[in-house]
């Protein structure tokens, strides 16, 4: 379980592509120690397992539902991926809870400027996904906590700002790029549930 509040962002280093699975390598600032092998990193909002510690470099093994369902299909090496450690007992509550189960991707349509913040509108193409989109809602995209400001059609609108810019990789998004989506888990049950 995660809360979408990003403070570290890694780089890709290595990737390793199998027929049907890939292992990536991440070099970052995230402080991990040889006995959290085998711990869920939220990584672009996917949680993946932490399967070596080696040189300065984080690996993660990436299944094909995972490439199936996410941006890690496009991933390359250079690329900037957010990170967040799983949460622990007790520590403080931000964002919202998420489980790095990531439903599917998004297109960036538009950028556009308000100051120094960005609104960013971004397309679903899945259909059965739209059920779930409600304005003020939470959202994570990239793994990053967010609220949707405004439903229209297939696409969604958020304001990202500067403060979360700063930390994170959306700051790096260009029209036609992919991210990851993960819908309110609540809103999900909530909706299951009443139909």
């Amino acid at each position: 379980m995660f809360n979408g509040i990003i403070y570290n962002v890694g780089t890709v280093k290595i990737i390793k592509n199998n027929p049907k699975s890939k292992l990536i390598a991440i070099k970052s600032d995230l402080r991990l120690k040889k006995n959290e092998i085998g711990s869920s990193i939220n990584c672009n909002g996917v949680c993946l397992t932490l399967t070596n510690i080696n040189k300065g470099l984080i690996y993660f093994y990436v299944s094909n539902e995972t490439i199936k369902r996410s941006n890690f299909k496009y991933v390359k090496v250079g690329n900037k991926v957010n990170l967040e450690k799983s949460l622990t007992y007790g520590q403080k509550l931000s964002g919202h809870f998420t489980q790095g189960h990531v439903d599917t991707t998004a297109k960036v349509k538009s950028i556009t400027f308000i100051d120094k913040s960005w609104s960013i509108c971004l397309q679903i193409y899945n259909k059965s996904f739209l059920k779930y989109l409600v304005e003020k809602a939470s959202i994570s995209i990239n793994g990053v906590s967010l609220t949707i400001s405004k439903v229209s059609n297939k696409r969604i609108y958020l304001n990202i700002i500067p403060h979360t810019l700063k930390l994170t990789n959306l700051k790096n998004l260009k029209i036609n790029d992919f991210v990851n989506v993960e819908l309110d888990i609540f809103g999900k049950y909530i909706y299951k549930y009443s139909s």
